[in-house]
């Protein structure tokens, strides 16, 4: 299949218009930034827009591509909407979120993390990725360097070069089981140095850190006092490591006056519909965060805001049974990739993904790499994954087990077949 007709291209072509249309003055030319030029499609979104057209098409495909939960929203929360919405809670709201929400936040964060913040130290937005994105707005100038641990969730990088900044990968693999360590990172900084992004546990590994680690990690940031450092714990209650979580800002709160959290309910509440992420750090920062999103999307939505508050008040009963099954079907797919020819898979923390050591059975199949194959599982036998490249680490493959037992049976049944092939 050529480059350009390939359905895992991720990259992003400059578009303009003819120069010269045939008449005098009439020709126009569309010139793109040097910003977007620069920023590639998600992968992730990409991979799941060519599985559900193809399915569209008629083909029988299994989409291991995006991380969304496969379970309902909660009643309690849909209900909360209902209510909301009966009340006539359908106007503007403030843009930094409803005071009820940031409540809910704050008490979240005393509970969860033994974290104590104010209302002006917290930032809802649509979503924990626009919260990121606002950070990036708000902190990077043209030059600056982001420190971003490799494997790396697909925006990060993007979202760094649309702030002017230079994104710096932290490499890490299946031997060092996907962790950066203390030497690395002192390693790592510069004079140009200004964030650090972290997220654990991992997308795409499902990697975390021990308290331990953490405290490691913790004692060289503390060396550097003029770097930011960020912690995306979205996926912080689906976790099964062998410690109970805990964020960097807990084990070492002498960050905590350059450390903003980020978090979200898409995950651990099945609402990623519903666009709901906050961010809590220096009021200072979180100030300047809220005029970037004043003058972007201003206020998340007021109904997601109002079913956000009774996600984060209510019985959490329902987050910790969506993370067995995240568990159970994490333990059956990690095992039964690691029986695959030419796989090896690391097991996870939390999350819910598989990152899959492919090297060796691209070389079997001789296709050229992770692109390769993740084409020609898709086309041979219908699964669609998402190819470590664009995590930043080539040769493997992520694969999604959000969703049932059967469906995750069916895929690695395929998967099988596909790589028996060499």
């Amino acid at each position: 299949m050529p480059a350009s007709d390939s359905i895992y291209n991720f990259t992003c072509s400059h578009v303009t218009q003819p120069a010269n249309s045939g008449r005098e003055g009439a020709d126009t030319v569309t010139r793109l930034s040097q910003r977007v030029a620069q920023v590639k499609p998600s992968a992730t979104i990409a991979v799941s827009m060519k599985a559900a057209e193809l399915k569209a098409a008629g083909r029988d495909i299994i989409s291991l591509g995006m991380g969304e939960p496969d379970f309902d929203t909660p009643d309690h929360i849909k209900q909360a909407a209902v209510e909301a919405i009966a009340r006539g809670q359908t106007k503007y709201t403030a843009v930094d979120g409803t005071a009820e929400l940031k409540k809910a936040i704050i008490a979240k964060f005393q509970r969860d993390n033994e974290l104590e913040y104010t209302p002006s130290q917290i930032l809802v937005s649509s979503g924990a990725k626009q919260s990121i994105y606002n950070l990036l707005q708000a902190l990077i100038d043209p030059g600056d360097e982001v420190l971003i641990p490799a494997p790396y969730w697909v925006s990060y990088p993007d979202m760094v070069r649309l702030a002017g900044g230079a994104p710096v990968a932290l490499n890490t693999d299946i031997e060092c089981e996907f962790r950066i360590t203390p030497a690395q990172l002192n390693a790592s900084i510069t004079d140009r140095t200004k964030l650090l992004l972290f997220n654990a546990p991992s997308n795409p590994t499902g990697k975390g850190y021990t308290r331990r680690q953490l405290e490691a990690l913790g004692e060289v940031l503390l060396e550097y006092p003029r770097l930011v450092v960020c912690t995306d714990d979205i996926y912080e209650h689906i976790w099964w490591g062998e410690e109970a979580f805990a964020t960097l800002g807990q084990v070492c709160p002498a960050l905590k006056d350059r450390l903003v959290v980020v978090n979200g309910v898409s995950k651990a509440y099945a609402m990623t519909g519903w666009r709901i992420g906050y961010a809590a750090g220096p009021e200072a920062l979180i100030k300047e965060m809220r005029k970037i999103q004043g003058q972007s999307t201003s206020n998340p939505c007021s109904i997601s805001q109002a079913a956000a508050t009774a996600a984060l008040d209510g019985d959490q009963q329902c987050v910790a049974d969506m993370c067995q099954a995240f568990r159970e079907r994490h333990d059956y797919l990690v095992d039964a990739l690691n029986d695959l020819p030419g796989v090896r898979c690391a097991r996870g923390d939390g999350a819910f993904y598989a990152f899959a050591d492919c090297r060796e059975a691209i070389g079997a199949l001789d296709l050229a790499d992770d692109v390769a194959l993740g084409e020609h599982l898709l086309e041979s036998v219908g699964v669609a994954t998402v190819p470590g490249t664009a995590f930043g680490a080539p040769g493997h493959l992520r694969l999604s087990f959000a969703c049932g037992l059967d469906t995750l049976k069916q895929a690695v049944e395929r998967l099988g077949s596909a790589l028996s092939q060499g």
